[in-house]
């Protein structure tokens, strides 16, 4: 049973992030948007079946919950942590080889695309995870970059602007022609 280290809060207010004292998954990241996604998923099951529950977030020692704004804090985490602590540390999980971007992004032959992952994969993904969220690349159209803001990011007021406008920023050293887009 993991034990809950620390509460923390995140710069999205309707989220916050719970470091555990020993790892849930060894560097596996999941990442459920709604209850249906969870199917399978004891712990994402079981946050989801608390209300106002909206996301579920996990990596590592991690775990990010997002809720929809009508809870009040205080409560809402005395309902999260049981199952947070009852959660059983998951040596066989797997990936879901599409939670940081789509097939089509990792089989590209497009060198842009390449480059942006990688420089997503070292710039941006990890202050990201420092947050309680992740980013999910869906495709380059044309030079419209679609990205997918996770876990605390997801209804982050800042995610959509000033967090946008940095990735955006890097990804025009790489092709000053390309708009990043937030789906």
């Amino acid at each position: 049973m993991p034990k809950i280290k620390e509460i923390e809060r995140t710069p999205n207010p309707d989220a916050m992030r719970f470091v555990l004292g020993e790892p849930l998954t060894n560097g596996v990241t999941k990442s459920y948007e709604k209850a249906s996604d969870a199917e399978g998923d004891e712990l994402a099951s079981s946050l989801f079946a608390i209300d106002h529950v909206i996301n579920v977030y996990y990596v590592d020692k991690y775990v990010t919950v997002t809720q929809d704004g009508d809870a009040v804090w205080s409560e809402l985490l005395r309902q999260l942590a049981p199952p947070i602590r009852e959660a059983q540390p998951q040596s066989d999980i797997e990936e879901d080889d599409e939670v940081h971007a789509t097939k089509e992004v990792q089989e590209t032959s497009d060198p842009r695309l390449q480059e942006i992952n990688k420089m997503l994969d070292e710039q941006v993904r990890p202050y990201l995870l420092a947050d309680g969220g992740g980013l999910k690349i869906l495709g380059l159209d044309g030079d419209r970059l679609k990205v997918h803001y996770q876990g605390a990011c997801g209804t982050c007021p800042t995610a959509t602007s000033g967090t946008l406008y940095a990735i955006e920023s890097m990804v025009k050293r790489i092709d000053p022609e390309i708009q990043v887009v937030s789906v």
